[in-house]
């Protein structure tokens, strides 16, 4: 690291001191604390973003939220170039680098963090990161705070993709670094695409009443109401209604954190919604939870947790892997068997874990913690993971990917042979 880099390091640490008796640590969603303590930290983190983006030659993000948490927090985390978080082996150098107690020893554990990873900070490509925040009105300072920790690498960029929800921000990431068009419309238009291929496949003659295609949401007065408001006009075939769009307090009485521990509608919705399909979404609308309110029952509700999500999820995909292979099996006596696997902690509902294995399903349980369910579920060749609260995914490797890319392309040509020849069927 040449003195201009040190000279720049120093200066620009020099203008965000921690705050004094503060100690943080790197959780499963970063750094969060009250908002007024954060902006040192983020600053640092900004520093981290571009060093991992230095290291990989790609993208990183930086996202800045407290997610569930009252509106007074907030935080700060990384997405790697995948897309997904941060991998666990930074975390260290993460609370190194938010504690070091002045600049210089912040410059020195930067220094001896970048010799041990190999990090060269000239005749590289230029560090790249892709900045988000949610709705919090410490968003915009804490912004500017990982900014400048991010130019404070010689050469580096810091992107500001404005008020994104948490998931916006790390498919931005991985968008980029697959060479695709990063922005909120390519999301939008990606999601509603999928969505409108999987109401194609809904069977015919289904019978249906007139609140099937209706789903009123909860947007917790957060950033996933107000992005709900724009993409609903992109789909068909589903109507949505979304209510606390940030009328009122973030996360206060509302949220999918609030209704899955509570265990009540949040606020805004009541008697006059029973037998509607209802759901919550959080603060930065990375946790969804399924909800109907009980007729004559006050505020009382049938909840859909992220057990019961990931329990139709897994059911669902068992049932099209099945068909997929009895297909390929007719063709072929040697058909793959895609690895499908779903993954829990130990505070999963254990009736949810004893039924999907009964189920047939392989469940496997790590610690607490969305860091390692999603590390575990990527071995998978198709991984689901949820908690209780509505955060998780489905997971599915490149290499299974590609292989449902071959057998798609190879269904089109057959068809389109059948098409051409008629006497053939």
């Amino acid at each position: 690291m040449n003195e201009k880099q040190q000279s720049l390091l120093l200066e620009s640490a020099a203008r965000f001191p921690p705050p004094k008796g503060v100690k943080l640590s790197y959780g499963t969603a970063g750094f969060r604390a009250d908002a007024s303590l954060l902006e040192s930290t983020v600053f640092r983190v900004g520093i981290l973003a571009a060093l991992r983006s230095l290291k990989t030659g790609s993208v990183i993000g930086l996202m800045i939220t407290a997610s569930h948490n009252q509106v007074s927090d907030n935080g700060v985390k990384v997405a790697d170039p995948s897309g997904g978080m941060l991998t666990q082996d930074w975390e260290p150098f993460a609370d190194a680098i938010a504690n070091a107690p002045d600049p210089h020893s912040l410059l020195q554990l930067i220094i001896e963090f970048a010799k041990k990873e190999d990090i060269g900070f000239e005749g590289r490509q230029p560090a790249e990161v892709l900045l988000g925040r949610d709705t919090r009105p410490s968003g915009e300072a804490l912004l500017d705070a990982a900014k400048q920790g991010i130019t404070s690498i010689v050469g580096a960029i810091g992107t500001d993709m404005g008020v994104v929800t948490t998931p916006q921000l790390h498919w931005m990431v991985r968008a980029r670094n697959r060479g695709m068009e990063a922005s909120e419309s390519s999301y939008f238009h990606q999601l509603s695409s999928s969505f409108r291929c999987l109401m194609d496949l809904k069977p015919e003659g289904i019978r249906k009443n007139g609140d099937d295609n209706a789903l009123v949401v909860d947007g917790a007065d957060g950033v996933g109401g107000e992005k709900l408001e724009h993409f609903r006009k992109m789909l068909t075939g589903l109507c949505i209604e979304v209510r606390n769009r940030g009328d009122g307090m973030l996360n206060e009485g509302v949220g999918a954190d609030y209704v899955q521990k509570e265990k009540v509608a949040p606020r805004g919705f009541g008697p006059a919604d029973a037998g509607l399909r209802c759901a919550s979404l959080d603060g930065d609308a990375d946790r969804l939870v399924y909800f109907s309110v009980i007729l004559n029952e006050s505020n009382k509700i049938e909840l859909v947790d992220g057990d019961k999500i990931l329990s139709l999820f897994a059911l669902f995909i068992k049932e099209q892997l099945s068909i997929l292979n009895d297909g390929e099996s007719k063709k072929d006596n040697d058909s793959y068997q895609a690895h499908l696997g779903v993954v829990q902690t130990a505070y999963a509902n254990g009736a949810s874990t004893d039924y999907l294995k009964e189920m047939g399903l392989e469940v496997v349980l790590t610690p607490t913690g969305v860091k390692y369910l999603h590390e575990k579920a990527a071995e998978f060749d198709i991984g689901i993971y949820f908690e209780a609260n509505g955060h998780g995914t489905i997971l599915f490797s490149e290499a299974y990917l590609c292989r449902l890319e071959s057998t798609h392309k190879t269904l089109l040509s057959t068809s389109e042979c059948l098409t051409q020849s008629p006497s053939l069927l």
